[in-house]
């Protein structure tokens, strides 16, 4: 491993989540927001520079820096979906180097199931080419994405239904968690069709919440009553837009963001301790680990099955419950990365991975679309 260190992330925290009747966006952030400046021991006055990602308000960045009383001398509203906020993570990284900020926070807000007009997924202009042919969106794409891998490589449902079983014994571990109830592989196959092949218990939940992450200068970093999560690595792309023109409906950029990541933390696979991956259909989990490389092309069903990734696996992933059975607010990405800092300062209770020292963190967003990795470590 690199020794080099430059920003870590020292504070994170979720809002209420689930139903949230009583709270809009804004207030969702402020709440992570300031949950997660305490877990840092900072205040907003620490802050310099403000990121956020978000269909809800013409310009997020302005309306929730207002809002929180900040007057950063850095702004970055990059929104490529899910994975917006990995890859501010990585702008985060950028601008400490440059030496632009020193602090930054990084928030998201949603009250899709309350609201869900203010729905953070919108069907892009280029989709007036599938709408017409009944393709729901999101779902359908990724219906298209499964179907095809199934039809490659002989993957199955039962297979998808082992990422889903194992995420909810993940939520049974985590008092926070939406969905709590036990399921097994046959409870996914007899939950109905939503877009075949996927079942309803292969689609992720749809909840209101929010979530913040503090990254901070090494200077910062090391001066703070909690141990920092070191920034080790970091990558981002994008393929396409809509589903149609992705170039391999089996093959996702992660490829291309992991590797990157990979290299720049300079550590191999197998020193991966947890995973966090964005799982906002079981498929989704299923081609990231074939791009990011932890099985080949076609051996995501075999590489998942027997509950490799459940509690008690040998490879710990979606630990907090995931999208999947923890919450899913319509852009997941930023609690990715609050549950592997937690995982890596251990702070998990009965869901901790022992002595995990190196998570990868990994957001997808879009319909397949856009990807961005991010590599943590502790000293």
């Amino acid at each position: 491993m690199r020794s080099d260190r430059i920003a870590a992330i020292v504070g994170v925290a979720e809002s209420d989540i689930g139903k949230t009747p009583g709270k809009n966006v804004l207030q969702l952030q402020a709440q992570a927001a300031k949950l997660a400046l305490d877990d840092a021991g900072l205040t907003k006055n620490d802050i310099d520079a403000v990121f956020t990602a978000g269909n809800w308000a013409w310009a997020p960045n302005l309306m929730l820096a207002e809002y929180l009383g900040i007057q950063p001398k850095y702004t970055d509203s990059t929104n490529i979906g899910g994975s917006s906020f990995e890859a501010h993570v990585g702008h985060a990284v950028a601008g400490i180097k440059a030496g632009l900020f020193e602090v930054a926070l990084i928030t998201y807000g949603s009250t899709n199931r309350t609201n869900p007009s203010n729905s953070t997924f919108k069907s892009p202009l280029t989709a007036q080419y599938e709408l017409p042919y009944g393709l729901p969106t999101p779902v359908g794409a990724y219906a298209l994405a499964a179907m095809r891998h199934m039809h490659q490589y002989g993957t199955t449902s039962e297979q998808l239904a082992e990422i889903a079983v194992a995420t909810r014994k993940w939520a049974v571990l985590n008092e926070k968690a939406y969905m709590k109830e036990t399921i097994e592989i046959e409870d996914v196959l007899n939950s109905r069709k939503i877009a075949e092949p996927l079942h309803l218990l292969d689609c992720c939940l749809v909840s209101d919440g929010g979530g913040a992450v503090i990254v901070a200068s090494k200077n910062v970093a090391t001066k703070l009553r909690k141990n920092p999560v070191w920034i080790l690595g970091h990558g981002e792309a994008h393929s396409h837009n809509t589903i149609t023109n992705m170039p391999d409906l089996t093959v996702t950029s992660a490829r291309e963001s992991g590797k990157r990541a990979f290299e720049m933390a300079g550590i191999s696979h197998d020193e991966i301790d947890v995973a966090e991956i964005y799982d906002s259909f079981t498929i989704t989990v299923l081609l990231t680990l074939e791009a990011l490389g932890f099985c080949k092309p076609g051996e995501g069903g075999a590489f998942v099955s027997g509950q490799r990734t459940a509690p008690g696996g040998e490879f710990p992933m979606n630990t907090n419950g995931g999208g999947l059975s923890y919450c899913h607010p319509g852009m997941y990405g930023i609690f990715l990365l609050i549950e592997a800092a937690r995982q890596l300062r251990g702070e998990c209770s009965a869901r901790q991975i022992d002595n995990a020292k190196i998570a990868l963190v990994h957001g997808t967003g879009g319909v397949l679309s856009s990807t961005s990795t991010v590599i943590l470590g502790r000293d």
